[in-house]
């Protein structure tokens, strides 16, 4: 049983620094990865002795993500997405309180009449608020301006429309976030609804933002 324990925790361990390094985690899920140096360097890192239980733990880990099967099913779903951007949109950060919840629970009600698009999304500490810049004065009048924790101006929004397989497709917001940052770009906010992957960045980054998405589904159609 202890045995079982130890091993358990260090393929965990493994697991854990392979996710924490996406440069690896890369070669790793593609198999361009030399498995006895990459333990040895795991092992040295976090101070393991069984190099050799490690190095199984990284062939485990590769099995599990799938590879390049993986890599070609989100090719697949990318494929056949496509892009759409607006622009001029803002981001709202209010308090989390039922009070604010139930002023733009009405709010709400009242764009969705307007058919104006809003996103939603609420933590244990605030509730952001992704939305036209048009409705920015509205939103701060109605949940009060003392109730605001910030808000940020001069964003676009890029919408990778996808197939429905999405919904059963995982890494698929992974992938499109990994070649985002590759390039330099700082998403400001981020949004998955059902077949819709929302990407909020600074107007200064839209044409970078917009290519590196546009490479990323014509490459797709290239598989």
């Amino acid at each position: 049983m202890v045995g079982s324990s130890v091993k358990g925790s260090l393929a965990e361990k493994t697991r854990t620094y392979i996710n924490a390094h996406p440069s690896i985690r890369d070669c790793v899920s593609k198999g361009l990865v030399n498995y006895s140096s990459l333990a040895r360097i795991i092992a040295k890192d976090l101070n393991l002795d069984n190099t050799e239980a490690v190095m199984i733990a990284c062939r485990r880990y590769a099995n599990k993500v799938g590879g390049a099967d993986h890599e070609r099913s989100i090719l697949k779903i990318l494929k056949d997405s496509r892009l759409e951007m607006r622009n001029k949109t803002c981001i709202i950060t209010v308090k989390n309180s039922w009070t604010v919840l139930h002023k733009i629970d009405n709010l709400f009600n009242d764009l969705w009449n307007e058919e104006s698009v809003m996103h939603i999304v609420q933590s244990a500490s605030a509730v952001t608020i992704i939305t036209d810049k048009t409705l920015k004065e509205r939103i701060i009048d109605t949940v009060c301006r003392f109730n605001i924790i910030k808000i940020k101006d001069d964003l676009v929004e890029i919408v990778v429309k996808s197939p429905e397989k999405i919904v059963e497709t995982s890494g698929v917001m992974s992938y499109l976030i990994t070649n985002l940052s590759d390039s330099g770009i700082n998403i400001e906010e981020t949004v998955s609804c059902h077949t819709d992957t929302v990407f909020i960045v600074k107007e200064s980054d839209i044409i970078v933002a917009y290519s590196v998405l546009t490479k990323c589904i014509q490459n797709a159609g290239k598989i």
